[in-house]
């Protein structure tokens, strides 16, 4: 090891101390019952009309942001890209894509958030950069054996010349994992061609996202939400293996090669460091898709602090599959000694309110290469359950991540012309797989106009026609509305809110029931025909309730009656 290497390691060493002595206090864990909003920041707002959502167009929407009644914006990846993946292909991790803005307009954005009351996290994508960025053209440039190609994952090829690929990997998006340079060199690839990994077994790789962290931790980032944060560390010792062994079942814990190893919370504990220096000290969520009693390692105080629950955005509409889920979660969270995160949607899957639309067991590949008519959605249905899920998750202790336009109803737009499409999944799987661009199409904020109040022109993907009646001019003044909704809802919750646990109140097949401390409780009717409402005065319903009994796919809060109670909400 180089005497500079070691110095880099005695940095990372010495921060992952500091970590495990630093305190925290609760007022700091301002995050462990927020409501996070993500925004997709090309699909948000568009301020100069060149159909790409940009930065002050987000700056310009921050009232909005704040009549929702959000703790907190999660921006999804602003950062140089050739959007190869959405900005998830990053060219420098300490700069803004001059397309949707300057490090100014950021500054400007996150003290315009702040002065509203809202805090800002920013994603970070570890796993890999762009095909862009300088290192990589350096690691191209330099040649085989190099240490800028130590940064990277490089291998040999096989055969005599190399002109083979090390293994039969296969990528995420479709196609090998290996990609040749000419020089009998592959690069990894677990994603795009465009998306080289990193060697996370460099010191200096380590030591770079230490100083991208204080970047923009000094600029006022209040957290971070870390991108596929279970495949940094990976054991590519020779040999390597093949696809099939892989993916073989029953590898013991943090044995993987490439996936959820043991020794991935090294470089988060030397970020929690980082985190800590700060006061309040920063925090972060962990995309960590491993089995849940994997979870908590990442969502521990002295790693990232939280890690994404997505057990109830791929389970189907059934009461005793949501009360196990709950139940897991909430006990993973007291072993890891932080709070659960709950959420429905996000900028990689199908909405829910249009999963919740189709029959439970629908393929959503095919469904989506189908158009969205195979079988045809039963939109109505979709945005009871999709409101009903959202009011039972916002009851919940823990944290709750809200996607843009949920609050809207929006559906997925499912019939995006082929030519419009433009995540890397489409290419990549051949046109069998459609990808997720139908989820990302922008935001409706008028009834009328080009696109609908995003900006003055055309949107990057085309909206359908049927974003006008969910627009949020379309919904400000009607009471019962999906907008209407949301806000009348955090802002309960945000009364109502207390200790973080629960109390089961029945066992119901068809229902899930719990009380909060305090007295309020939350019901959910699963099943076909209306159930008994308990007592208490109903403070809020996903939909409308009439008489003694909750209808089906319908959530419902009540509180003791109190002589100074609010008036009912029903909508």
């Amino acid at each position: 090891m180089t005497e500079a290497a070691a110095e880099v390691l005695g940095e990372v060493l010495d921060a992952e101390f500091r970590a495990s002595s630093a305190p925290r206090s609760e007022a700091d864990a301002w995050w462990r019952q927020a409501v996070v909003y993500q925004i997709y920041p090309r699909s948000f707002a568009d301020a100069n009309g060149d159909g790409i959502g940009d930065l002050p167009g987000i700056t310009s929407r921050v009232g909005y942001l704040r009549d929702l009644g959000v703790d907190a914006v999660w921006l999804s990846p602003f950062y140089p890209s050739a959007l190869a993946d959405g900005g998830y292909d990053v060219d420098d991790y300490r700069d803004v894509d001059p397309r949707i803005g300057t490090l100014d307009q950021f500054d400007a954005l996150v003290a315009a958030l702040h002065a509203a009351g809202i805090r800002v996290i920013v994603d970070i994508v570890p796993n890999h950069t762009s095909n862009r960025h300088v290192w990589f053209r350096e690691a191209l440039a330099a040649g085989p054996g190099s240490a800028a190609r130590d940064r990277y994952v490089f291998r040999r090829g096989s055969g005599p010349d190399g002109e083979e690929p090390p293994t039969d990997w296969t990528a995420a998006f479709g196609g090998p994992a290996w990609e040749p340079v000419g020089d009998g060199d592959w690069y990894l690839h677990l994603f795009a061609p465009e998306q080289p990994d990193l060697n996370w077994a460099n010191p200096e790789v380590r030591a770079d996202f230490l100083t991208t962290l204080r970047f923009w931790a000094d600029r006022g980032v209040d957290g971070f939400r870390v991108d596929v944060a279970h495949m940094l560390a990976k054991d590519l010792s020779e040999p390597l293996p093949g696809q099939d062994q892989l993916r073989a079942d029953g590898l013991p814990d943090g044995t993987h090669r490439l996936e959820d190893r043991d020794e991935v919370h090294e470089i988060y504990r030397a970020w929690r460091a980082v985190f800590n220096e700060y006061d309040p000290p920063r925090t972060a969520v962990a995309e960590a898709w491993v089995p849940a009693h994997r979870r908590p390692r990442y969502a521990s105080p002295d790693g990232l602090g939280q890690a994404f629950n997505f057990d109830l955005l791929q389970a189907e509409w059934d009461a005793v599959t949501f009360r196990r889920i709950i139940e897991e979660n909430l006990a993973l969270a007291r072993v890891s000694g932080t709070s659960s995160t709950w959420v429905f949607s996000n900028h990689d899957v199908v909405r829910h309110p249009t999963r919740y639309a189709l029959p439970n067991g629908t393929d959503l590949r095919s469904w989506l290469l189908s158009g969205g008519v195979d079988p045809r959605p039963d939109g109505e249905q979709g945005l009871r359950r999709g409101r009903a899920a959202t009011l039972l998750a916002l009851a919940l202790p823990g944290s709750s991540y809200l996607y843009q336009g949920e609050e809207l109803g929006l559906f997925e737009v499912a019939d995006l012309p082929e030519e419009a499409l433009q995540d890397p999944t489409w290419k990549r799987s051949k046109g069998t797989e459609r990808g997720r661009d139908g989820c990302r199409v922008p935001l409706p904020w008028t009834v009328a106009g080009p696109s609908f109040g995003f900006g003055q022109g055309a949107a990057h993907l085309p909206q359908p026609a049927a974003f006008a009646a969910h627009s949020v001019e379309g919904q400000e003044a009607e009471p019962g509305s999906t907008l209407s909704f949301y806000r009348h809802a955090l802002a309960e919750r945000r009364r109502l809110q207390t200790a973080e646990s629960l109390t089961w109140v029945d066992d119901r097949a068809d229902v899930v029931h719990f009380r909060r401390p305090g007295g309020w409780t939350c019901v959910t009717n699963f099943g076909t025909s209306p159930a008994p409402l308990p007592p208490g005065r109903l403070v809020l319903a996903s939909g409308p309730v009439v008489g003694a009994h909750l209808p089906q796919d319908t959530t419902a809060w009540l509180e003791p009656e109190v002589a100074d109670a609010h008036p009912d909400f029903r909508n």
